[in-house]
């Protein structure tokens, strides 16, 4: 009795270590029946069979990365330069990535500096240094049709590094430093036209401006001319009228001008002067009349 009590505490213990499989929740295991693909056990508790079934391989479905060692590639310009990146890549079905290829981690490295040689054969040097997004996403198409078949994902591919000749290198910075010389000369150039350009069209404002201001300064003179020899049209018609009217007026005017000009020169601050004037009975004439005029036309 004890023997038998012994021997299923036995076989129980075995049982225990050898069927019951806790699997991690980032892991996927592929477990096989007498040789055969039998499930796909995910993360948790699971039981198998003891001899009969047994955990063939584990999987991390956790996004991996495999590096592209460095690689020396020629470029379509024959150009020798060396070039590194990573892939990434997650496993979407275990089955295929166990039983489809021996190993899907070499098989991708494989295929990746493969499809980065020919990717990089098909463009120039300048392209690939200017394009690496295009490239990535070229290597991830090809490499993506492939690992599909593998029950892998390639999630992404970056180039981390393109590195070229220290000859090569050295002229394309003599070209760059060409070609930034040669982009501040143009850039001089057009300053200094857009300079002139703004300074005739400042010029050729100010002459406008000139201009108008002498025309409108022509027609402001031109409308006071008119306006005094209106004036004056005026006040002649107005003179000859009064003269048609009574011949003493013309006396009175003649008169009126003379006693001006004579309080004009005695305004004069000089103490060594005696006005006498040229003609003394006309000047006392010209009083009379000028007295006899204002007392008709108070009467």
């Amino acid at each position: 009795m004890s023997f038998l009590v012994s021997a299923i505490i036995v076989f129980t213990g075995v049982f225990l270590f050898y069927g019951v499989r806790i699997i991690a929740q980032t892991d996927v295991a592929i477990v096989e029946r007498l040789g055969r693909f039998h499930r796909v056990m995910e993360g948790g508790f699971h039981i198998i069979i003891p001899v009969i079934d047994r955990v063939s391989a584990k999987v991390t479905i956790r996004e991996q990365l495999i590096d592209i060692g460095r690689q020396q590639v020629i470029t379509k310009d024959n150009v020798n330069i060396n070039i590194d990146g990573i892939v990434f890549l997650k496993i979407f079905d275990a089955k295929a990535a166990v039983y489809s290829v021996s190993d899907y981690k070499q098989a991708i490295a494989n295929l990746a500096t493969t499809t980065l040689r020919g990717e990089i054969g098909r463009i120039n040097l300048d392209d690939s240094l200017s394009s690496r997004d295009r490239l990535n996403a070229a290597l991830q198409v090809a490499l993506g049709d492939a690992a599909n078949n593998w029950g892998v994902k390639i999630m992404r591919v970056e180039i981390s590094e393109i590195s070229v000749p220290r000859d090569i290198e050295h002229a394309m910075n003599l070209q760059m430093k060409a070609e930034r010389e040669k982009r501040a000369i143009e850039l001089k150039a057009q300053a200094e036209k857009e300079a002139l350009i703004r300074n005739a069209e400042a010029q050729k404002q100010e002459k406008v401006l000139q201009a108008e201001a002498i025309e409108r300064m022509a027609d402001a003179r031109k409308y006071e001319q008119i306006a005094l020899a209106q004036g004056q049209s005026d006040a002649m018609a107005l003179i000859a009228e009064q003269m048609s009217k009574d011949a003493g007026a013309a006396e009175f005017l003649l008169a009126k001008e003379r006693i001006i000009a004579f309080n004009e020169m005695s305004k004069n601050p000089s103490k060594d002067k005696v006005i006498i004037p040229y003609n003394t009975s006309e000047f006392i004439g010209s009083l009379s009349v000028i007295a006899d005029f204002l007392g008709k036309k108070q009467g």
